[in-house]
């Protein structure tokens, strides 16, 4: 006897298939009701500094000492070895850059009490290799970070299945993955994926304003036209693109987690629909 799943099944033995829920495990499961008659976004952040979560840059690496970053966790910067595992060294040279630290500051701003690192994985003029993305990648998930900002991409398909598959894994280890969109109409990893929270750009400029899409792949919105950030050498610059719409939505899923620590990500992104601008964000 062949089940519609194609593996063979013994009705008669009344046994649970793999993955399944015994009758005796679904107490275990149970899950406090403390959730709102209506999620607010008082409720989802209010109050919230961040302060707990923990969140990765993984970008050009980060600029410690510029005021608007305030410091660093940890910083690494990330090379591959002979077996092509990732090596995780001191980072001593910091951002090479800029973009990381413009990214860091807008999720500084937004979630001051945040702990931040950096896992750098591009060179100089924003240049880097997919082996490398790949390492970095792998290194923050093991690191368990609760976010990881991804204000990057690639365009080379042979990255993208082990991509996936490393979306995958964050997302069931509760490391929420916030990617760009391309700034161009290509197709590009990570975002595309819906394991991840992908994030474009939108015009206004309130900082908390977002959007949520309906029709994806690009599922929210972040502001990310005209918007202060932080450079290198303590300066500051005025920049567009989703690069910088995607931190500020990290920041936001920083808050967010601050406050409820126990959220799947599967449970955060119903919190960032529920109080997305254009869904419930006005109550």
């Amino acid at each position: 006897m062949t089940d519609v799943a194609g593996h063979g099944w013994d009705a008669s033995r009344a046994a649970l298939p793999a993955w399944s829920l015994p009758k005796d495990a679904v107490e275990r499961i149970s899950l406090p009701s403390e959730w709102p008659d209506r999620v607010t976004r008082e409720w989802a952040w209010g109050g919230s500094t961040g302060e707990g979560a923990r969140v990765c840059i993984l970008d050009s690496g980060v600029e410690a000492s510029h005021p608007l970053v305030g410091g660093l966790d940890s910083s690494v910067t990330i090379s591959v070895g002979e077996n092509d595992e990732a090596i995780a060294e001191e980072d001593t040279e910091g951002d090479v850059s800029g973009h990381g630290t413009a990214c860091a500051g807008i999720v500084r701003a937004l979630a001051p009490g945040c702990s931040l690192s950096s896992v750098r994985v591009l060179g100089s003029s924003f240049t880097g290799s997919g082996g490398i993305l790949l390492a970095g990648l792998r290194y923050a998930i093991d690191q368990e970070f609760d976010v990881i900002n991804m204000s990057l991409s690639t365009t080379k398909k042979p990255f993208a299945g082990v991509l996936h598959e490393l979306a995958d894994s964050a997302y069931f280890r509760r490391s929420v993955l916030v990617a760009s969109a391309h700034n161009m109409p290509v197709e590009s990893y990570p975002w595309r994926f819906s394991s991840v929270i992908s994030v474009g750009s939108h015009e206004e400029p309130e900082p908390l304003a977002f959007f949520y899409n309906p029709t994806p792949p690009v599922e929210f919105f972040g502001r990310g036209v005209n918007v202060e950030v932080p450079w290198l050498g303590g300066r500051a610059l005025t920049v567009s693109g989703n690069s910088f719409a995607t931190p500020h939505m990290t920041a936001i899923c920083a808050l967010i987690l601050a406050k409820h620590p126990e959220l799947t990500p599967f449970q955060l992104k119903s919190v960032l629909y529920l109080t997305a601008t254009n869904v419930g964000g006005g109550r």
